[in-house]
């Protein structure tokens, strides 16, 4: 009897994450939880339990500072809310294909447009889905309940109506579903979110039951994705369905000529093996029994298989050949004469030189040097063999690749390649696939600015039957992230200067990267001049030099300075403009009592409506005009009140000025003569005559300046203040 199991089984990419995360996290210490089980699989779950993370029900079940992390299924925002306001740090280890959903519903939907989500309404997954609606939602398990759905809720559907799925929904019975959509529903919009992992796992199950006489599956009873399979293949054979190897015992496979297995995505490979090997023991002995090679536990990268990259190599299939020539396109070696392929001309491509493209074979070697490489194919015919060092070097390398999954060392690569779902570094000859939620600082960061660029990353998972390997340049980040910010928060103290670079722009701030951490440099700190909004100063990206202001140790807050206390234009008023200097300043605005004109750039100074002209002015608006430049003497400066006093009139020559002064009674106060008798001015002049006294000859001029102020008054206030006398 033949035993064949499915070729992709076992965990699969989402949860061999989230099951790695789990152990990372139990490995750092500290109190740690998980919301809900972590996997349907009853050892892993008893095995993180043992280890010491615990498992908690809702939020409100744990303890302040404790980490929780969430579960591949996902949750909804408010629960992420609810457990950062307890005091909780959040671990996300949501699968990629969940978060997408998320970001899909959370997108597309709204007060007024429904969603419909395809999946079981108790299951943790779509209960998280349902909590990133903005609008209505229902979930039905099969084709049928969308016609009872479209019935009793027919005024909901006049609009748009978004359709998704459960990652590990029924492929088939989606299709049926899609049908029946596009007849209930004209405005649909279908999103076909079933896991790629699951739809290959259901279709190699179905394919594999109808060429087997019957099925084992296995996996938790309690695993959608698991009794999807078990649902598949039952259509087709006898079907099992185990969690674990001494279910078997149970089962009499003596008439079965062939049997295949698959497993659920939440199935450890452990397990897998244990099924397999049992069968091997309680079939009949008397026959042959024949198992097929084994999978990988870890399942093809976000459901997808890559290419492989190398082919299955024997040992005398790899030479050292020494180079003969250099060309454009290829390196021509010399293949040893005491080789079964000596004589022939041995050609190495340009594309099998290196998994790296930008790499240039005649800057790497030179003729005379020694390469090991690997014998791809032999053309008789033109006497040639193809050879391939990138090959050579994958062999020699995956051995750090190997080492790596194992101690967890920082490897380094360059990123040859953007494709669907993340990038290809290729990284001393062996090329390891990042995927996009592993390849950046943040989810949704631009993968294209890592092409060609030189990354340091962790194996995450390596399979060395297929020479395929999986890394994470996120966590390498994290690490560094944190370690410089510990060396930060070590050394920083208030008024240290950093060199930092704009992160990003509010209305009210920029947040600065000063090596590790980010510190908000507030709008009110970035000029000694007015802005309305940041990106007057700055621009993401920028490289610009600050300081501390101000430290927040216990919530690890930084306020950040950027304007300079040489640059305060009031520093520079003290040092280069004292009083009585004289100055050539711009007209910037006009009141009714004066006009402001620009002293240096971020001061402007007051030229109060009497000290404009040497008569009297009714507007300045009649003298002045903005944009105007005129020359002025600083008369006061005020520090406290920033304020600076500015006179046009005290620049101007004295016997102008006091034949102005004539000018102006003579032609202001006849009228006020037809009005006042002339027995009441002579005390207004006896008045006048005590100042004029009290004051010595040389000084008269500034007793004459406050004459305009005086006559600024309207003239019919006269016969009051002669009434007043």
């Amino acid at each position: 009897m033949r035993v064949i199991p499915a070729e992709t089984a076992g965990f699969c990419f989402g949860v061999d994450r989230a099951v790695n995360m789990a152990y990372d996290l139990i490995s750092k210490g500290g109190k740690c939880c998980c919301l809900g089980q972590l996997i349907h699989n009853t050892d892993v779950t008893e095995d993180l339990r043992k280890r010491g993370l615990r498992i908690i029900g809702s939020p409100d079940e744990i303890e302040r500072g404790e980490t929780v992390l969430i579960r591949a299924h996902g949750v909804s925002p408010d629960v992420i809310e609810r457990i950062e306001a307890l005091g909780g740090e959040v671990l996300d280890a949501t699968c990629p294909f969940v978060a997408k959903i998320h970001g899909i519903v959370s997108e597309n939907s709204a007060p007024d447009v429904p969603v419909l989500i395809a999946g079981d309404p108790d299951h943790p997954e779509v209960i998280g889905i349902k909590g990133c609606c903005k609008g209505p939602s229902f979930v039905f398990s099969s084709a049928d309940e969308l016609d009872e759905i479209a019935k009793n809720n027919s005024d909901l559907f006049q609009n748009s109506t978004i359709f998704v799925s459960q990652t590990t929904f029924s492929a088939l019975e989606w299709k049926k579903s899609k049908e029946k959509i596009k007849f209930l529903f004209t405005n649909a919009e279908i999103f076909d979110t079933i896991c790629s992992a699951t739809r290959k796992r259901q279709e190699e199950a179905e394919k594999l039951s109808r060429e087997c006489d019957a099925m084992v599956v296995i996996g938790g009873r309690h695993s959608s994705n698991t009794v999807k399979l078990k649902n598949v293949c039952s259509s087709n054979c006898d079907t099992f369905l185990v969690e674990r190897a001494e279910e078997l015992k149970n089962i009499d496979f003596s008439t079965y000529a062939s049997v295949g297995v698959t497993a659920g995505a939440s199935t450890p490979a452990v397990i897998i093996k244990e099924v397999l090997s049992a069968m091997s023991d309680i079939i009949n002995e008397t026959e042959k029994t024949v198992v097929e090679e084994v999978p990988s536990a870890a399942a093809s990268v976000d459901g997808e298989n890559l290419n492989d990259l190398l082919n299955d190599l024997v040992d005398d299939s790899v030479i050292e050949c020494t180079v003969e020539n250099i060309t454009p396109t290829e390196v021509q070696v010399d293949i040893p004469k005491n080789h079964i392929l000596g004589g022939l001309t041995g050609l190495v491509p340009n594309e099998e030189f290196s998994n790296d493209p930008n790499v240039d074979p005649s800057k790497e070697v030179k003729i005379g040097d020694v390469l090991t490489l690997v014998i791809m194919k032999k053309n008789d015919a033109d006497g040639t063999v193809l050879l391939s060092k990138k090959r050579a070097d994958a062999i020699k390398s995956w051995g750090s690749i190997l080492e790596g999954k194992e101690d967890g060392r920082i490897l380094e690569g360059v990123v040859t390649e953007v494709i669907k779902g993340g990038v290809l570094v290729a990284s001393g000859g062996s090329i390891v696939f990042i995927p996009a939620s592993q390849a950046t600082e943040h989810r949704g960061d631009s993968l294209e600015s890592l092409l060609k660029q030189t990354v340091q990353f962790r194996i995450i998972d390596a399979d060395p039957h297929k020479k395929r390997a999986v890394g994470s340049i996120r966590s390498v980040i994290a690490e560094q992230k944190q370690a410089a910010s510990d060396a930060f928060w070590a050394a920083a103290e208030e008024g240290k200067s950093y060199r930092g670079i704009v992160k990003s722009l509010t209305s009210y701030g920029a947040f600065v990267d000063i090596g590790g951490v980010d510190g908000m440099v507030h709008i009110s700190e970035m000029s000694w001049k007015r802005i309305k909004h940041p990106s007057e100063i700055f621009t993401v990206g920028q490289e610009v030099e600050v300081f501390i202001k101000s430290l927040d140790r216990e919530n690890k807050k930084i306020s950040l300075g950027y304007r300079k206390d040489e640059d305060n234009p009031w520093a520079i008023l003290a040092k280069n403009y004292p009083v009585d200097t004289v100055i050539d300043a711009e007209i910037v605005g006009l009141t009714d009592f004066g006009a402001f004109a620009r002293v240096i750039p971020g001061i402007d100074g007051l030229i109060h409506i009497s000290q404009i002209a040497n008569h009297r002015v009714n507007k300045p608006a009649d003298e002045l005009e903005v944009g105007q430049t005129v020359t002025c003497k600083i008369t006061a400066i005020d520090y406290d009140k920033k304020r600076v006093s500015l006179s046009i009139r005290a620049l101007l020559e004295p016997e102008e000025e006091e034949a102005a002064e004539e000018e102006v009674p003579a032609d202001e106060e006849a009228p006020a003569e037809e009005e006042v008798p002339a027995e009441e001015e002579a005390p207004a002049e006896e008045e006048a005559a005590p100042a004029e006294e009290a004051a010595p000859a040389e000084e008269a001029a500034p007793a004459e300046e406050e004459a305009p102020a005086e006559e600024a008054a309207p003239a019919e206030e006269a016969p009051a203040e002669g009434a007043a006398e």
